[in-house]
């Protein structure tokens, strides 16, 4: 048995960084080996911090002192609740180490591993100060340990060329990698690094694995209840809840929107605020459509087999959704025209998409092998 310390994104407000660290440490198990999730949060990101950190890049909040205190007061506090429930679900589902507040608290005394690996999500972007944390390329791992990445990512679609130099220099430590997008194989073949594609560690878990987890958490649903509309968005596009609620009226079915955030309480659809990670998966998977902007809302979709629309965001950071469709031939379900309400209604074939997921499966699972035994 290999002990795999994993670093990855784990403790953001956002479900889909919570449920790509489940699935990899079980999908790590899975293969027969032991694996640790390095509990790394970094001060300026904790729960009492972390909307103050937002507020220094957000220029229109930032014009006056009043403007910074309305502001705080009204993300500050349901932030904080949030980030409570957050950090119980990961205390319930991860075998976590001790915390590490800073990265020089971590690379002085960084877990003991046979492999540390780099996870899932965006954790070779910029962090929320705009750094390039060195946590996430393993800067802090004992010079000879083995260290690999699974389906990591860049997050942006282009860096920009003082970022390409500093990723690449880290990046060539690395014993093994395997990235989420395709965009990140060629731009590590630029920089002569090998690397291969694999699939979102959610997709590592078939869609029946997922409604296990659900039911671990004692209140999920039957899934028996009326049809439902669902938005699940990440980002601040006005565009998309426009659309979610004219596509739901068009579709005839009531409109719900989920979300661990409270201020989203004032956009299309009735807010189920701020539900546990297996009533999440519940409400995605019983759902007759899904609109979203949110890559790991669509991975789900795609899992359970919902109709969906993806609204693409406007953050440069499409690459990661676009390389999942790509994947699965299902580009047709990104909203061109914001106007095309029809979209929600039109039939999705998954036949086809289910059995490359399948393969692709089989096949991430085999290169997480060979990244964790060194074959």
């Amino acid at each position: 048995m290999v002990k795999v310390s994993l670093i990855t994104r784990h403790a953001a407000i956002n479900y889909g960084s919570l449920l790509q660290t489940i699935a990899t440490q079980r999908s790590i198990e899975s293969l027969g080996h032991e694996c640790v999730v390095i509990d790394y949060v970094r001060e300026d990101e904790g729960v009492w911090n972390i909307e103050k950190t937002l507020l220094a890049s957000k220029p229109e909040w930032n014009g006056s002192a009043l403007k910074r205190f309305l502001y705080l007061a009204m993300r500050q506090p349901p932030s904080i609740i949030a980030g409570k429930r957050f950090k119980a679900e990961r205390e319930r589902y991860l075998a976590l180490t001790c915390r590490y507040s800073s990265y020089d608290e971590l690379a002085s005394d960084p877990p003991e591993a046979d492999v540390y690996m780099t996870g899932s999500d965006q954790v070779w972007g910029p962090i929320v100060d705009g750094a390039y944390d060195p946590a996430y390329t393993l800067g802090f791992a004992p010079e000879n340990a083995r260290k690999v990445a699974y389906a990591a990512s860049f997050g942006k679609n282009v860096l920009d060329a003082a970022a390409a130099r500093l990723m690449r220099k880290r990046l060539m430590a690395y014993d093994a990698i395997a990235v989420r997008e395709d965009i990140a194989v060629e731009q590590l073949r630029e920089w002569d690094i090998p690397s291969e594609q694999v699939l979102d560690p959610t997709l590592l878990l078939d869609a029946d694995e997922w409604r296990s987890l659900s039911g671990e958490s004692g209140d999920s649903s039957d899934g028996g209840g009326s049809p439902y509309a669902l938005v699940y968005q990440v980002h601040n596009d006005r565009q998309l809840s426009s659309y979610a609620e004219r596509a739901a009226e068009h579709l005839g079915l009531p409109l719900f929107r989920v979300s661990p955030y409270l201020h989203q309480i004032g956009r299309a659809g009735k807010l189920r605020y701020l539900p546990s990670a297996g009533r999440f998966i519940d409400l995605l998977a019983n759902a007759s459509c899904l609109i979203t902007d949110s890559f790991h809302g669509t991975a789900f979709a795609i899992n359970f087999n919902v109709p969906f629309v993806e609204v693409l965001p406007n953050t440069g950071t499409t690459g990661r959704a676009m390389s999942l469709l790509r994947m699965t031939g299902l580009q047709s379900r990104v909203l061109a025209d914001p106007d095309d309400v029809a979209l929600a209604g039109t039939p999705v074939e998954f036949v086809e998409a289910n059995r490359i997921l399948a393969e692709q499966r089989s096949r991430s699972l085999d290169v997480m092998k060979g990244l964790i035994e060194g074959c």
